[in-house]
């Protein structure tokens, strides 16, 4: 057997069941050999389109994705999407060809290459092919992003042949965390908070456990997003996109652990968000995180869940002393009242800025109407930009699965490949891919791959007709905009030359197709050209550039 054929076996053995990718000369048998075993092949338009796709899929499906490309500029390529993903921890195993030889035109150093981007590398031997393989997909599954190099010479080589089965993992030993210090700071506290991040994705039980039997209230970073849907103790995003309740409470607490979370700049508004005076306590599975972003007073050493369940263990709601129903603290019911009512960005009063001529339609308005619209089973992705607080805070999520937040790398384009990922991962929702102008036009050649997919996806371009951030950046310093303004453009006649449905919106009586399309059989996806209001930046942008 071949060793390109052994890798595709091995990596399906270990799970892989989509792989995303274009297919040249370097990568036609290992794609070959992981379709022959049972996995489906995505097909992408472009190298940058798979690496997303394969980004958002394992994001959404839980599950390592897999990337597919061609040697040299197939890595290169996809250069951007594998950033985001390094970045942002996904699991995924990227099928990366080597040519070896220097003098090949198609020749990187790719061990440095994934070295610039935070991925880890990983490279197949001749006599080795099946443990390297499994090795790779063991390590993605741990939570890393992973170059898998393939060297064309040793893809050809013939080995031993592999029919399994996969070797069971051997678990590493894990010491019990070390929670007293933990436990007796929520004993102390009369006002915690709790904030989680990427790394409590999986753990939204034990935490609203512990937070129930210590009063705690619950945040989430951007990424964690849906972790507490539906808790009435839900305080949703903090730091740039809190509301102003939000902002409040967070600015009261007297304790504020965060969980997976390293607590950045946009999760506590550059560090001003969490007051001074509060104990800070930073609870992640890896001690080099800690106190990346800022000082904290104390670590835990752990995975969330496991850390939760041990201090869940040895509190006693009743001897605590901690901010619960036994003491009097702020999980009161006039409280609860305000965080149903004042919690989320619908509620908040705002002047509405649509309407002139042409008509324009103020982001706010658009979301909220969108939110009513669509089913609330589904799957919201959002890209980069000025405008991407509106879909991220006025779409809800029903759960943490359900939000995509392509932010990592803060790069614009990323957020329509990552929805066709996410609705291979789950055909059973809505997928709706929040774009700006700049972000769609730099990613639409994929539509051609969601027509070919059928699938059922909702692209919503927030059309400013500019890249807003640059425009309110530097706008009111009279600096001139030609660079970063464009004129008006038909995006939706452009989706429909790839074959989607589209219309634009400049009112909310324009978005009544939408509800025909959703009504179904919704074969094809619908692309909205709305044109939004851009007398001024986002209300996070304009925070940001306060430097708050």
């Amino acid at each position: 057997m071949r060793v390109a054929e052994v890798v595709g076996r091995v990596l399906h053995a270990h799970g892989a069941r989509h792989v995303f990718g274009v297919v040249g000369s370097g990568n036609f048998h290992v794609t070959n050999a992981l379709v022959a075993a049972g996995a489906r092949f995505v097909a992408a338009a472009h190298e940058g389109g798979a690496a997303s796709m394969a980004d958002g899929y394992a994001r959404t499906a839980g599950t390592v994705g897999l990337l597919s490309v061609h040697q040299g500029p197939g890595v290169t390529n996809a250069l951007t999407g594998l950033t985001e993903a390094a970045k942002s921890r996904t699991p995924m195993v990227v099928l990366a060809p080597e040519a070896t030889a220097p003098l090949s035109n198609f020749f990187i150093d790719l061990p440095a290459l994934a070295a610039a981007v935070g991925a880890d590398f990983h490279r197949v031997r001749a006599t080795h092919a099946a443990e390297d393989a499994g090795a790779a997909y063991r390590a993605a599954a741990r939570g890393a992003t992973v170059v898998l190099g393939l060297p064309l010479e040793v893809q050809q080589a013939v080995t031993e042949a592999w029919s399994g089965p996969v070797p069971a993992a051997v678990p590493t030993p894990v010491s019990a965390p070390q929670v007293e210090p933990l436990l007796a700071a929520l004993q102390a506290a009369r006002r915690p908070v709790f904030i989680a991040g990427r790394g409590a994705r999986a753990a939204r039980e034990p935490l609203i456990r512990l937070a129930d039997a210590c009063g705690a209230l619950l945040a989430v970073s951007a990424a964690a997003k849906g972790l507490f849907a539906g808790n009435p103790w839900n305080l949703d995003v903090a730091g740039g996109f809190a509301t102003p309740l939000t902002a409040e409470l967070i600015g009261a607490a007297d304790l504020v652990v965060a969980w997976g979370s390293t607590l950045n700049m946009w999760t506590t508004r550059h560090g001003e968000l969490i007051p001074a005076s509060a104990v800070v306590v930073q609870v992640d599975h890896d001690p080099a995180a800690f106190g990346v972003n800022r000082p904290v007073d104390l670590t835990v050493a752990g995975e969330v869940s496991a850390v939760a369940e041990a201090v869940l263990a040895q509190l006693s709601v009743g001897a605590t002393g901690a901010g619960g129903a036994t003491t009097g603290g702020w999980r009161t019911p006039e409280l609860a009242r305000r965080i149903r009512d004042h919690c989320r960005w619908r509620t908040v009063p705002y002047q509405d800025e649509g309407g002139g001529a042409p008509a324009t339609i103020d982001p706010r308005t658009l979301s909220a109407a969108l939110d009513d619209l669509l089913p609330a089973d589904r799957t919201v992705v959002v890209d980069s930009g000025n405008f991407m607080g509106y879909p991220s805070m006025w779409l809800d999520v029903p759960d943490v699965a359900g939000f995509c937040f392509t932010q990592a790398f803060q790069s614009v384009g990323l957020g329509l490949a990552s929805a066709l990922g996410a609705a291979v991962a789950r055909p059973d929702r809505l997928t709706v891919a929040a774009v700006g102008d700049g972000g769609f036009v730099m990613s639409a050649t994929e539509l051609v791959t969601a027509v070919r997919l059928a699938l059922p996806l909702l692209v919503v371009i927030y059309d400013d007709a500019a890249y807003g951030a640059e425009v309110h950046h530097f706008g009111p310093d009279g600096h001139p905009l030609e660079t970063v303004t464009f004129p008006e453009t038909d995006l939706a006649a452009i989706a429909r030359g790839y074959g989607c449905d589209g219309l634009t919106a400049r009112t909310v009586d324009d978005l009544a197709p939408v509800r025909q399309w959703l009504a179904g059989p919704r074969t094809r996806p619908l692309v909205v050209d709305a044109k939004v209001s851009a007398a001024r930046g986002s209300w996070w942008l304009e925070e940001a550039f306060r430097g708050h």
